[in-house]
């Protein structure tokens, strides 16, 4: 596949535009370098707090309680925003528990059907389906799924394109690519040597994240047309990458969770 250069003045950089991220972090991992370019941010959207109410991160933060965690990386989102000069007009927390977005995709779903009529993007980012982690998996079916409510009722709709986060591979994480899912052509964007500076000043912001990040190498951050996803089926063949882990989910439960939500939504 030919990859090309995603430049500044594509019609994405000077459109109205909405981020859709499931955690505070999640959208510099996908966009970092991309996002100080578009030049009307309507909303960057966080569908879950990032605070996981079991396991050792909120001890690892240096925290007392999940409440202080969330908090925490809250105050790392709004830094981030600072440190790269980035002013959307609005940043929304939907206050989710991290790890259940799963069980909440319907009311997920109408919340972001509410933001999309309210604030008419005209472009929506968000996560691929790829298996890296339930809420990135969640919110990226909510998205779909709240296009899909506004074309059943005739309304404006934005058109979703998607950025890589992480999925399994044989070595363990694959990031900042996407999975071989869908033959749609993708813009991949070499972050070169400033690209890469620019984005790790951001993701210092994120202190308390510091352990995830640096596992991304920040060499690219492709961006692509979302595909019709089929979300009964699992994103690849074999053990998804959140299966390797206590995140309280898999793949066969999430994939039945999606269907009954679409069957609630009344999307067929």
């Amino acid at each position: 596949m030919r990859r090309r250069i995603l430049r500044p003045d594509k019609e994405l950089f000077r459109r109205p535009v909405a981020i859709v991220a499931a955690h505070p972090d999640d959208e510099l991992i996908g966009l970092g370098s991309l996002i100080p370019y578009f030049q009307e941010i309507r909303a960057i959207v966080h569908t879950t707090d990032g605070a996981p109410r079991n396991g050792p991160d909120i001890r690892n933060a240096g925290v007392a309680t999940w409440l202080d965690y969330a908090q925490l990386r809250r105050n790392e989102f709004r830094a981030s925003l600072q440190a790269g000069e980035i002013f959307p007009d609005r940043a929304i927390c939907l206050w989710i528990p991290d790890q259940q977005a799963a069980f909440r995709m319907p009311q997920l779903t109408l919340r972001l059907v509410s933001i999309f009529t309210r604030l008419r993007p005209r472009f929506v980012l968000t996560h691929s389906y790829e298996g890296g982690h339930p809420d990135h998996d969640s919110t990226a079916a909510a998205v779909h799924y709240a296009v899909a409510c506004l074309r059943g009722a005739g309304a404006s709709s934005p058109c979703v394109l998607e950025f890589a986060s992480y999925h399994a591979s044989e070595s363990g994480m694959e990031a900042e690519t996407f999975l071989q899912n869908s033959l749609a052509p993708f813009e991949q964007r070499a972050l070169g040597d400033a690209g890469r500076l620019a984005k790790r000043k951001l993701l210092a912001s994120y202190a308390s994240q510091q352990n995830v990040l640096s596992q991304f190498p920040l060499c690219y951050e492709p961006v692509r047309a979302a595909p019709e996803y089929d979300f009964t089926k699992p994103p690849h063949p074999g053990t998804l990458f959140y299966e390797r882990f206590d995140w309280g989910m898999n793949g066969r439960e999430w994939r039945r969770l999606a269907q009954a939500a679409r069957r609630r939504l009344d999307l067929g």
